[in-house]
């Protein structure tokens, strides 16, 4: 007779803090910041200036003005909006894991977005940016590895994994031939160990 099988993973944490409310923008605003993300994504970090972002919408770059204070304004409410769509994303990884566990859904999810939106994912880690970052979003988002880990060290610790990873799989910084697939499954494994030992 087989004994019934334990868990492989320990569960996620539930929430502690509540996934903040988006400020309110305006009609236009919502309009620059598409823009904004339409160019960043295609062209890079480089071509997101004021003058482009009116080319794109087919107006004045002094006219913006009247709707955003600059391009830092415009790059904060990129990275609101990168550090929500993260945040969503871990937290449903967390919560649906399946069978391969919460930080390895994690790590997949994360993995994912940085590959998929390069351009914005460096943004959001860029010196300087987080001043124009809505309030309270930065810290929700990254609530979901201490949901994963269960301990604020190792929460950290993965982040630190996550964001090094992925930034120089984006940058190619790792030697031909690695299998990265593997590397972020050793990732994965490592710490989904130090996870059930502190479960």
């Amino acid at each position: 007779m087989t004994q019934p099988s334990a868990l492989p993973h320990p569960p996620a944490l539930p929430r502690v803090a509540a996934r903040p409310d988006p400020q309110e923008r305006t009609p236009r605003v919502r309009e620059v910041v598409a823009a904004a993300a339409r160019v960043l994504e295609a062209e890079g970090q480089e071509a997101l200036t004021m003058q482009r972002l009116g080319s794109e919408l087919g107006i004045r770059a002094p006219s913006l003005y009247k709707h955003v204070a600059g391009k830092a304004a415009v790059e904060g409410l990129l990275v609101t909006d990168t550090f929500f769509a993260l945040g969503d994303l871990g937290h449903r990884a967390v919560e649906r894991p399946g069978r391969s566990g919460p930080v390895a859904a994690l790590l997949r999810a994360y993995r994912r977005f940085a590959l998929e939106r390069p351009h914005t994912y460096r943004l959001a880690s860029r010196p300087g940016v987080r001043e124009h970052v809505q309030p309270g979003v930065e810290m929700w988002t990254g609530e979901v590895f201490w949901r994963a880990m269960g301990e604020p060290y190792l929460a950290q610790a993965l982040w630190a994994f996550a964001h090094g990873t992925a930034t120089l799989e984006i940058d190619g910084r790792f030697l031909p031939g690695s299998d990265l697939d593997r590397t972020w499954r050793a990732g994965a494994r490592a710490f989904a160990g130090q996870r059930s030992r502190t479960g």
